[in-house]
């Protein structure tokens, strides 16, 4: 597998150094990718970096995931419109330790020959006073040379500036190249494409501490075709933390992509092949409306993010809330999940001790719950066969709605019409 050309054909690849192709084509090559610890969850904007490891890793070469312990304490100024919180050690390190029990979903580590590896630049920063930083890696790099990057250049004409906490930045980025190229003979740094002037201030502070080579090599920043940011949704980022972000949430995100959006990420965020690929837009493009190329892509990433159980949720989840499906997958579920499902539809608590005697169904509806704005009403739509309890139509007016109603001991769907879910919950 030739890496290089592997970006290329799933249209990953954005700027490459002079020489890199071939240095990785005649040798197994370390390299890395940063990631910054402002959260402890990675979410789907990171997935173009954790591909591109991933294709690295399986083309022979030694990939290195670098925390920035230290740099996450500053913030990079990339094209940000302002300077970001700083951050404190503890915050940091359980941020760490969230990042690295993520990305050991996709890539293998260990301390075989092609194994990745994780490391923190907080781990060579920690001892580096002020005063030795300024003067051995301070003198390397100019101010014109720092003033000349888009992304400083972006922040000093913008309201907020540029602090000088910010623009240094680039010096401990540029030094953690040189460092992992001296000491784990990291040939190549990659990133996004807004990271090239960073990488590029490493591959110079290389060539001048000690005369040696190194390689970079950047990948599109990703867009929706409508030009609006990708992993950003109404309600926020998609996060790979099922705990900040539902797999069944996950799943719809991918679900949801516009036909031209999803033959395209298809190549960037799955390990299928040109032929796979081709082959399953060549059956989408014949019936566009069962959108083939949507569920290939939701189900791959779900899985790999997340799990093959999590991904049969998903998929029972959708069946349930858009095909009528059945109730069965909510016994496997936590109330905090159940709740998510719900998510974004009217959701009423009852107590146990007012269902322990039985409440009149035209009472639950229009009196416990708001489902209907009056009795009369609920009656009228019960009549006219327009209400269900669990999936099942309910005929009788004078029904009491019992615990015998409860779904695992706690919840009853309510349905008014054929598309208006409810959820009661029951508390003890």
């Amino acid at each position: 597998m030739n890496f290089v050309e592997e970006l290329r054909w799933r249209g990953m690849l954005q700027d490459i150094m002079p020489g890199t192709e071939e240095v990785l084509s005649n040798e197994r090559v370390a390299g890395y990718i940063g990631f910054d610890p402002t959260g402890d969850s990675l979410h789907v904007g990171h997935l173009t970096q954790i591909m591109t490891l991933i294709h690295f890793q399986s083309a022979g070469h030694k990939p290195f995931a670098l925390v920035g312990g230290a740099t996450g304490m500053i913030g990079d100024p990339s094209f940000k419109s302002a300077e970001r919180n700083l951050l404190d050690e503890s915050t940091l390190q359980h941020n760490l330790n969230g990042l690295k029990a993520q990305l050991s979903k996709f890539l293998s580590f260990g301390e075989g020959e092609t194994d990745a590896k994780m490391v923190n630049n907080y781990d060579w920063f920690k001892d580096f006073s002020f005063l030795d930083f300024i003067r051995d890696v301070g003198k390397l790099i100019t101010v014109n040379y720092m003033m000349s990057k888009d992304s400083v250049k972006k922040r000093l004409e913008g309201e907020n500036g540029l602090s000088f906490t910010e623009f240094t930045y680039q010096l401990i980025q540029g030094y953690d190249f040189y460092y992992l190229w001296k000491h784990h003979n990291c040939k190549i740094q990659m990133g996004g494409s807004d990271q090239w002037g960073n990488i590029v201030t490493g591959s110079e502070m290389i060539r001048r501490i000690d005369q040696g080579s190194a390689h970079a090599l950047t990948t599109q920043l990703i867009k929706k075709s409508d030009g609006q940011k990708f992993g950003k949704t109404e309600s926020g980022a998609v996060w790979l933390d099922p705990k900040k972000t539902s797999p069944y949430k996950f799943y719809q995100f991918w679900l949801n992509a516009t036909d031209d959006d999803a033959k395209s990420w298809i190549k960037i965020f799955t390990l299928k092949t040109k032929e796979e690929i081709d082959a399953i837009i060549a059956e989408h493009d014949q019936a566009p409306h069962l959108r083939v190329v949507q569920k290939a892509l939701a189900q791959d990433i779900t899985i790999r993010t997340h799990s093959v159980e999590a991904y049969e949720t998903a998929i029972k989840t959708s069946d349930f809330l858009f095909n009528n499906g059945s109730l069965d997958f909510l016994a496997s579920l936590s109330e905090e999940e159940v709740r998510e499902v719900f998510e974004g539809l009217p959701q009423f608590d009852l107590s146990l001790t007012e269902l322990s005697n039985g409440i009149p169904i035209l009472d639950l509806l229009a009196v416990n719950t708001q489902i209907f704005s009056s009795k009369g009403e609920a009656r009228k739509m019960l009549q006219g066969g327009g209400v269900s309890l669990n999936r099942e139509k309910i005929a009788d007016g004078e029904l009491l709605v019992s615990s015998n109603h409860l779904i695992n001991d706690r919840y009853i769907i309510a349905q008014r019409g054929k598309k208006n879910y409810y959820l009661i919950v029951v508390k003890d």
